[in-house]
């Protein structure tokens, strides 16, 4: 595309949602991301070859049965953030993904490539605590409603269907004594179904006259688990079961006739020129092609950024754009946590009418109980490689010493024979995700790293310490867990105490009201908007912040319309 109105910067969670909403509004969009495009003609092997295009417009191009040949069920393949297709780094597999400086050992789970982290995310979509906006944003949580249920309708999300898991998450919660939250907006603690950007499952899924074949290649979801791999089952790409932005947004927005994405397409600078009021205006790009290394500049009236809370406060520093305190600082994250309980059969027999508890079967988090004020708890479903990873192999607490404690039978990583004990129950486990809510903290942040370059630049030096604030609460919502294990019947609970330095929720970095205005326009630059997890204000109460970025880049699309077209 030549002379775009508006180039957007990342084709992720909120990249993609606000390129097809001012597709819709007749403005000629340009989306550049970084990483390669799975499920489009144009690039048939895009991790051996550069492709047959450098862009794509015509949703003709999209092909389901190229990106069911594309995404795996291999664990390392897809996932392994080295090589693995779903990892934050160049199209080619052979070259090293892209290296951000994290100073403590730790893991940022992002991902590069058309559809951006959604390709592995988990599809959890719910609202943010409307508490946790009304404390800190400059606009109010009733302002946000509209946009959130815009954004839900397209995706659509829905709730979680109750596979065993499920079942045991919420018999727990209840006999814990917290009530069943009836609402998407948390005003209270309470347990509920997950609101997942997936798909109802499929009505003939209990078919005996369907296979499993068949099955995947009709719409709805099939329950088979494993969220974080990508899911390539549905008739269609645009009707995959889950709604990553690649299957939702990306084939609305092509359908727009006005948007064209170019992937392997790494952007190094914002372009500016100084007004004659003395004011800086964004006017184009600068890019890398990640194949050739070729370097090109394009020009256009509005530049939006939507590249990650760490990538988008770097692009900013490369570029030399005006000072300000705030770029990459207050970086919130989410201090998670993990743990994982043990059941015997009889048990499982008694509650939920099977042997098994199979975490692997369903939406990998189905089930959440919300704590305004604390954050969440989740379930996890993950399967086995990346469970003993995350719950088993990624703790701070060292490795486990058999602690005679009353919260606890277990803590800290486990090798030899513990492991192998509890990965061999893992069909009998069900495991939770603790995400606290965190505080704003100056000195938590993304800066450039002094003694590091890529061949895009200084790359990220990021810093993150949970207060003492936070590890309480982490503290808290982890003997909220125990309790739900123990109601549930678990004959053994292990908790990870997991490192700080996890990133599954890294945002805040380039925050509304102190880098961008309540339209997400940057206070410094005219023409230049920020639309992904880097302008929330704040860590949202502790929920997971995908949907609640799609809202504000629905929003976000009609404010930059309004005022430059």
């Amino acid at each position: 595309m030549e002379n775009p109105d508006v180039i957007v910067i990342g084709a992720g969670g909120g990249g993609s949602v606000i390129a097809k909403e001012l597709g819709e509004m007749g403005i000629q969009v340009l989306v550049l991301e970084a990483g390669p495009w799975y499920g489009n003609k144009n690039w048939p092997n895009p991790n051996q070859h550069r492709g047959l295009a450098q862009e794509s417009s015509d949703p003709e191009d999209l092909d389901s049965s190229l990106y069911r040949k594309q995404l795996t069920r291999l664990e390392n393949d897809m996932n392994s953030p080295i090589n693995g297709k779903f990892r934050l780094g160049p199209a080619d597999r052979r070259r090293s993904p892209w290296y951000r400086n994290i100073p403590n050992p730790g893991l940022l789970w992002q991902n590069a490539g058309i559809g951006g982290t959604t390709l592995h995310y988990w599809a959890n979509s719910p609202r943010a605590h409307p508490h946790a906006i009304n404390k800190e944003w400059p606009i109010t949580y009733d302002e946000l409603i509209p946009y959130y249920e815009k954004v839900e309708e397209t995706l659509p999300v829905e709730y979680a269907p109750m596979t065993s898991k499920e079942a045991l998450f919420f018999y727990g919660a209840e006999k814990a004594g917290f009530s069943l939250n009836r609402t998407l907006d948390v005003m209270e603690i309470g347990y509920r179904p997950q609101p997942n950007a997936i798909l109802p499952p499929n009505k003939h899924l209990m078919d005996m006259n369907y296979s499993l074949e068949q099955l995947s290649h009709m719409e709805g979801c099939t329950l088979s688990g494993h969220c974080e791999h990508g899911c390539p089952y549905g008739p269609s790409l645009d009707k995959m079961a889950k709604r990553s932005t690649n299957v939702s947004y990306v084939p609305l927005a092509m359908k727009t006739g006005k948007v064209t994405f170019r992937p392997n397409t790494f952007t190094t600078e914002v372009l500016t020129e100084l007004e004659p009021t003395g004011h800086f205006s964004a006017v184009g790009v600068k890019c890398r092609d990640t194949w050739t290394g070729e370097i090109n500049e394009i020009f256009t009236k509005v530049v939006v950024m939507a590249a990650g809370a760490i990538e988008s406060p770097r692009l900013w520093l490369n570029s030399n754009l005006p000072y300000n305190p705030w770029v990459g600082r207050g970086l919130t994250n989410h201090y998670i946590d993990t743990l994982t309980g043990i059941f015997d059969e009889k048990t499982l027999m008694q509650i939920i009418g099977s042997p098994t508890s199979d975490p692997f079967i369903g939406h990998t988090s189905g089930a959440r109980l919300d704590y305004p004020g604390l954050g969440t708890v989740q379930d996890m479903g993950l399967s086995p490689g990346l469970l003993a990873m995350m719950q088993y192999g990624s703790s701070q607490a060292g490795y486990n010493n058999h602690l005679n404690s009353s919260l606890w039978d277990q803590k800290g990583r486990l090798t030899g024979s513990d492991l192998k004990e509890n990965m061999d129950n893992y069909r009998r486990s069900l495991s939770l995700l603790i995400i606290a809510d965190d505080d704003i903290h100056f000195q938590n942040r993304v800066e450039l790293d002094p003694y590091t370059e890529d061949e895009h630049g200084p790359v990220a030096l990021i810093h993150y310490t949970p207060s003492k604030t936070e590890a309480k609460k982490r503290n808290q919502l982890t003997k909220i867990g125990r309790v739900l294990l123990q109601k549930a019947g678990a004959r053994k609970i292990h908790r990870n105490d997991i490192a700080a330095n996890f990133y599954i929720h890294p945002k805040s970095t380039m925050r509304m009201g102190k880098v961008v205005d309540s339209s997400c326009e940057a206070y410094q630059v005219n023409r230049l908007y920020i639309a992904d997890n880097s302008v929330q204000a704040n860590a949202i109460g502790g929920t997971n912040p995908t949907l609640t970025t799609q809202a504000l880049a629905t929003r976000t699309a009609k404010l930059l319309a309004n005022k430059y077209f």
